[in-house]
């Protein structure tokens, strides 16, 4: 044996025989009847599949199970689709199956993966291009059969959330050779009518037979046409359908479909209460802050106002008034007061009291004098009558009816006998023989 002979161990070799399967089938599909079926307690599916010259190992795991749309059992005809793999411990060649389907559905299932491929190339399956569904539509279309279980769980679930909106049910055949022109037909219509917001296209569950109306091209291009937005809501959840991956929104059950379709009445409601609260805040709040506006603008036209102006200015006229009156008013009586000690002033320095005394003195003596001169005046009289007596005794009244007249002083009783004794505005008393003359001296004119 050469050196430069690569010398493989039973490890390496199946390893390497597992890679050299893995890399040059890929994904195969291989049709035959199980056999020697076993269920440990892994959950995990190990059968054998045989025709009539060869057989071949196969495992299942778990995860792969739930796609299954029926129970295995030895005998059952089927279409596995699988890796082509190895099992190294053993050196056993077998196939690590993907998906297990019934005999009858295999040649659905190549044209569903054809079709798949189709419609992905094209980008029919892009997220872009799936319409938003709308949050409260008007009225919900649903296409589906009029009779079928579907049709029960959607209304029930519409009237259960929001039993306000109406609903337009477009009724077809979801299965049969008709089927998938119906479907076609009624989106069409549903687009012309445009009376609806959203599309509900639904059935129940079934086999992929049951279920192919949904996986015809017709349909899939008039879901993908379709203006109005489309939940599409086909068999069970482990079911997909090509109409699911064109549709704006894939639903895993009719009635998950009416779930997405209509709102929650309920949140609804409490959203429009929670708005109304905040609807009314806000406007509370935008009146309490115009009122407080309003308020700061009067006030402000107020003191812009020539009114106001003229009203502040005739008050600061009577205030500036009051302060002049008190500040003369103060200056008056600070004038009098200085004219007052002033007026002491000058009365401590001049001789006012003592000619005021004087006076005084001088009324008393005037007085002394004047009551004197009464009693001296009333004695000379006595004496004067008694005089008279004597002088009338011897007639002296015959002299002054010749015309002689007796000329005294009126205070004194004095005799003029000369105008030399006389004085300006002095007193005299002329008697003549009917009577006295009392006069007062104008004028002496001496000869």
């Amino acid at each position: 044996m050469s050196n430069s002979e690569h010398i493989f161990s039973v490890s390496q070799l199946n390893r390497e025989a597992k890679r050299l399967l893995a890399g040059h089938f890929l994904t195969v599909q291989v049709q035959g009847e199980i056999s020697n079926l076993s269920l440990p307690s892994s959950g995990h599916y190990y059968f054998t599949l045989k025709d009539a010259q060869a057989q071949i190992r196969c495992a299942m795991f778990k995860g792969q199970q739930q796609r299954l749309r029926f129970k295995p059992a030895n005998g059952n005809l089927v279409v596995a689709t699988a890796q082509v793999s190895l099992y190294e411990p053993r050196g056993d060649y077998q196939l690590v199956v993907e998906q297990l389907e019934e005999a009858g559905d295999g040649a659905l299932r190549l044209a569903y993966e054809r079709l798949k491929q189709k419609l992905l190339q094209e980008g029919l399956f892009e997220q872009n291009r799936k319409k938003p569904i709308p949050q409260l539509p008007k009225q919900i279309g649903v296409i589906t059969s009029a009779s079928g279980a579907a049709i029960h769980d959607i209304l029930s679930v519409l009237k259960r959330r929001f039993p306000a909106i109406p609903v337009l049910i477009y009724p077809v055949a979801v299965q049969g050779d008709s089927a998938k022109f119906e479907i076609s037909a009624a989106l069409d219509t549903a687009n012309k009518q445009d009376l609806v917001d959203v599309i509900i296209l639904a059935r129940g569950g079934g086999s992929l037979e049951d279920l192919w109306a949904f996986n015809e091209e017709i349909v899939a291009r008039a879901v993908a046409a379709s203006q109005i937005p489309v939940i599409s809501a086909v068999g069970h959840e482990v079911d997909f359908s090509i109409a699911d991956f064109v549709a704006d929104l894939r639903a895993p059950t009719p009635s998950a479909a009416a779930e997405h379709a209509a709102p929650d009445q309920s949140a609804w409601l409490n959203r429009f209460s929670d708005i109304e609260r905040q609807l009314t805040r806000q406007i509370e709040g935008k009146l309490q802050r115009q009122k407080l506006r309003l308020t700061w603008l009067n006030k402000a036209l107020q003191t812009q106002h020539p009114g106001e102006k003229l009203q502040r200015n005739a008050q600061r006229l009577d205030e500036l008034e009051q302060r002049l009156n008190r500040a003369l008013q103060g200056d008056l009586q600070l004038r009098r007061q200085r004219l007052a000690l002033n007026e002491h002033r000058l009365n401590s320095h001049q001789p006012m009291a003592a000619i005021h005394g004087y006076r005084q003195q001088l009324d008393y003596f005037q007085q002394r004098l004047s009551r004197s001169m009464q009693i001296k005046l009333t004695a000379l009289r006595s004496r004067q009558h008694a005089a008279a007596q004597t002088l009338h005794a011897v007639s002296p009244l015959a002299t002054l009816e010749r015309g002689y007249a007796i000329v005294q002083r009126r205070d004194s009783s004095q005799l003029i006998k000369s105008v030399k004794q006389l004085a300006n505005r002095e007193l005299i008393d002329t008697r003549l023989a009917d009577g006295r003359l009392v006069s007062e001296v104008k004028e002496v004119i001496p000869d």
